[in-house]
Parts: structure tokens; C-alpha cells; sequence
């Protein structure tokens, strides 16, 4: 059986933070057999992990990529909808999509239209008319969630960027010597929007899921050279959102209460930093772990960045009669 136990090293601490939340979960429990059986079953069909989608996204090999991408993971958060009603959506090139694909399509159709998104002096004194336009919804669709949100954190991304590193994110990752834990501190410490921490039983825990999420995006945009060549990726966990989990509890690796699976299922939102909460996003990280490490001892040596991206694909093709995901108004994920 897997065990819960620390890795040797854990720099960033998220697994050292969320392993008693997992251990002392009243709401969420992980089921280590049905991660077994999942590790099984997908080095039985060969294992490989998603190749990395650049359809939607901006590439010119140059910083300004770094900047645009830092931009996308500074508003990638909380794209669902109210129940009963459509989710934000937005037109791009004929084609309608929603969820994170719909902002990663909203910022590359901006750069079309002449928007300098990768100026970090524009972003700093980003105008509201300016991003309502960027965001504009599709026919019959409502506006983004939390927009007055993803334009504070558009603003901070151009703040910290002029005030410390000249205007360019690709200083930031040279600063932090290509090291994907240097550069996760750096994105937390420096950008407040992505410091995410939550409490437990009045203890710190920390998940860090846009900072670490934005450091296995720029690995994937450059291919892993230029300032995609980062040492350190095997320290990264799994990026708790509302996605993973979801595909997890279908697969039965996560189990929730009978009370907090039916508040699930009939979509009431979970406070962010509710136990509850806290305790989903814990497991997703422990579930993540734990699949490197059945999956490791099975010759895989995939890394969470790749399990996570595998399970988030596998989750934007889900059927209605799925399961739900848990709904949690948030700028973390």
C-alpha cells in the first residue's frame, strides 16, 4: 500500500503543509487502492503524458511570451458559472469555448486586435473598458466571473514587473537561476495574487497552484529550452483546482462525506478556506503524489506537472452526467 509518507525533500513545503489536513480529513478521504488500480491501469494502456497545446496560446520565442503567460496565470482562476445558467464564453476564430481555454483565446485574440499585452507599463495602468473589451462574452453569455479580480491582479502583474524586474518576466526567471522552486518563491513573494496559502486547524497550508502552474507553462510554452530549460520540475505537486478533483472523485480515488457529497451535487458553493475546501484541495495534491510514486514504482517517471495535465484534459471532455465539481468563489484557482 502507498504510503503517506514526506518525500526527502519537499523545498516548497506543499506536501509537508497539506499531509496533516489529509491525515486528519473528516470530509475527504483518499482511497490508495483505487490510486494503485488507476497507476495500473494506465501503465497497462502506456502511459504518455498530453503533449502540450499551443492552438490558443501566444509564442514568439522572445520575452514578451514570458510576460503574455505570466498574464494568463495572474487571471486564471474561477471561470464557472452560476447554477442554472451558461458559463462565460467567447468567439475566436469561429470557433465558442469557455472555462480556461475561452481566456487563453480572449488574450491571444487581443494581440490580434493590437492590445500590448506583454507591456508591463500598459498592464500597470490597464483600463477597465480595456479589459472589458478583451473579455467581451459571446452571444447569450454572461460576463467573466470575478472580473474586478483579474483586472487588480492584470495591474499587479505590470506593477512588479516595472518596480523590480524592468519591465520583463524573463528576468525573474534568470534571477531565479532556470530553478522551477526558485521561481515558484519568487512568483509568491513578489506577486501577492499567487500567494496561496489557507488555513487548517489554525495551521499554514500552502498549495501555490498559479505560481507553480505558471512555471510548468512556461516549461511546456518553450518546450523545455530558452528559459523553458528549468531544473527542479520533480519538486512541483499537482495544481489543486476544481478540474483534477473532479476527475479524481469519478475514478474513486477521492471519496467524499455523504453530506459534503451532496452539497457537491447540488453545486452550493464551498467557502474558500472551508475545511472542506481545504481538505479537496489537500488530497488532490496527495493524490497527485501518490500517482508519480505508483506510477514510478511501475518504471513511469512521470512528474505531477504531467499527471495533473493529463487528468485536467481528461476533465474538459467529461459527460453531463458526471459527477459535479465543487464550486468555490476564488482567485487561486
Amino acid at each position: 500500500m502507498l504510503s503517506l509518507s514526506l518525500p526527502s525533500h519537499d523545498p516548497l513545503g506543499v506536501l509537508r503543509s497539506t499531509l496533516p489536513v489529509v491525515q486528519n480529513a473528516r470530509q475527504v478521504r483518499l482511497d490508495r487502492e483505487r490510486i494503485e488500480a488507476l497507476a495500473a491501469r494506465w501503465a497497462q494502456e502506456g502511459w504518455r503524458k498530453a503533449a502540450w497545446d499551443a492552438t490558443l496560446h501566444f509564442y514568439d520565442g522572445t520575452e514578451r511570451t514570458l510576460n503574455w503567460m505570466l498574464l494568463v496565470d495572474a487571471m486564471n482562476f474561477c471561470f464557472w458559472g452560476e447554477a442554472g445558467q451558461p458559463r462565460w464564453a467567447v468567439e475566436y476564430r469561429g470557433q465558442t469555448y469557455n472555462g480556461y481555454l475561452a481566456e487563453a483565446a480572449s488574450l491571444t485574440r487581443a494581440l490580434d486586435k493590437g492590445y500590448p499585452l506583454w507591456d508591463a507599463a500598459y498592464l500597470a495602468e490597464m483600463s477597465e473598458a480595456d479589459l472589458r473589451q478583451i473579455f467581451r462574452p459571446a452571444s447569450s453569455t454572461p460576463e467573466i466571473p470575478l472580473f474586478g479580480e483579474r483586472l487588480a491582479n492584470a495591474r499587479e502583474v505590470g506593477r512588479v514587473l516595472l518596480a523590480q524586474y524592468n519591465g520583463q518576466f524573463a528576468r525573474a526567471v534568470e534571477a531565479a537561476g532556470g530553478n522551477a522552486v526558485a521561481l515558484v518563491r519568487r512568483i509568491v513573494q513578489d506577486f501577492p495574487s499567487f500567494n496561496d496559502v489557507a488555513s487548517y486547524s489554525g495551521a499554514e497550508v500552502r498549495f501555490y497552484k498559479r505560481a507553480q502552474l505558471c512555471v510548468a507553462d512556461i516549461h511546456g510554452t518553450f518546450a523545455g529550452k530558452q528559459w523553458g530549460a528549468l531544473s527542479d520540475l520533480d519538486h512541483l505537486t499537482v495544481f489543486a483546482d476544481y478540474k483534477v478533483p473532479q476527475v479524481l472523485r469519478r475514478e474513486g480515488v477521492l471519496a467524499y462525506s455523504p453530506d459534503l457529497a451532496a452539497r457537491v451535487d447540488r453545486l452550493e458553493p464551498l467557502p474558500a478556506s472551508s475545511p472542506a475546501e481545504v481538505e479537496i484541495r489537500a488530497a488532490t495534491i496527495w493524490a497527485g503524489e501518490l500517482l508519480c510514486r505508483a506510477l514510478s514504482e511501475r518504471g513511469i517517471p512521470a512528474l505531477a506537472s504531467e499527471i495533473d495535465y493529463y487528468l485536467w484534459t481528461l476533465g474538459q471532455t467529461l459527460s453531463p452526467t458526471d459527477l459535479p465539481y465543487h464550486r468555490t468563489r476564488t482567485i487561486y484557482y
